[in-house]
């Protein structure tokens, strides 16, 4: 009790130290361990996709004090699409929630990334509207990743410059000749964006997993313990002070 009291005046000590210009603008963010936190609290998969859903806001009100413009938040990826209908159907349930939730207030800018097309109707509409709602909204842009995986991203975005050219009638020897890092990367589910600087994983898993395989190629990585739905402040803070901290060599 008495650590977790001090923790508002260690957050406070570690934000008066950031350097403002060497913080990220873009953070991807994996929010894993759901299910084995509800595991240790002797509950069900739902009540810890719940817990996590729960933490999502108060990281995004973090991301903004510090500046972030852009985050992305992979939600579900491509392979959990093939859980069980049991555990998947309440879990895309939560997200439909948790992504409803922010839109209402019209405080965040939303933005589904992932192949919409393998996700059932209504969780589709559900994202599209949320998007829609959030549109013209100046603020955070937050990336919801729900069926997403790297490699399907890549090859949507390579069958989509194929599909272009296919339309312009562009010769195949032309088209080969012009396919580069630019034209693949102008046809990603995040064009236009920033490449995040920042990419967290809570839950102690140290790998990606094929979380934005393309864009993180030169970001920084901060691999915490944490479960997703205990990660609080100061483990944030933590992990942005890590990446101030680190020389960036942008993948060299």
């Amino acid at each position: 009790m008495v650590r977790r009291a001090l923790y508002p005046v260690y957050e406070a000590r570690i934000e008066k130290h950031l350097d403002p210009a060497a913080l990220p603008a873009h953070i991807g963010v994996m929010l894993d361990g759901n299910r084995r936190w509800a595991r240790a609290v002797g509950a069900d998969s739902a009540h810890g996709h719940r817990a996590g859903a729960a933490n999502i806001e108060p990281l995004l009100g973090w991301c903004e004090e510090i500046g972030v413009q852009v985050v992305t938040l992979w939600l579900l990826s491509t392979d959990n699409l093939h859980r069980e209908p049991a555990e998947l159907e309440p879990l895309l349930e939560i997200i439909g929630e948790a992504v409803d939730s922010l839109a209402v207030q019209r405080r965040w800018r939303l933005h589904p990334v992932g192949a919409l097309d393998l996700l059932p109707p209504a969780v589709r509409t559900r994202l599209k509207e949320a998007e829609a709602a959030t549109a013209e909204v100046d603020g955070l842009l937050v990336n919801i990743a729900v069926g997403y995986g790297g490699r399907q991203e890549i090859a949507d975005a390579v069958r989509s410059l194929l599909a272009e050219h296919a339309e312009r009638g562009t010769p195949l020897d032309e088209l080969a000749a012009t396919v580069d890092v630019d034209a693949i990367g102008a046809h990603l589910y995040t064009k236009g964006q920033p490449d995040p600087d920042l990419v967290i994983r809570t839950s102690g898993e140290q790998r990606l997993g094929g979380f934005l395989l393309w864009q993180s190629a030169g970001s920084e990585f901060y691999f915490c313990e944490a479960f997703w739905p205990d990660f609080r402040k100061v483990d944030f803070l933590r992990a942005v002070r890590a990446y101030a901290q680190r020389e960036r060599r942008h993948g060299r």
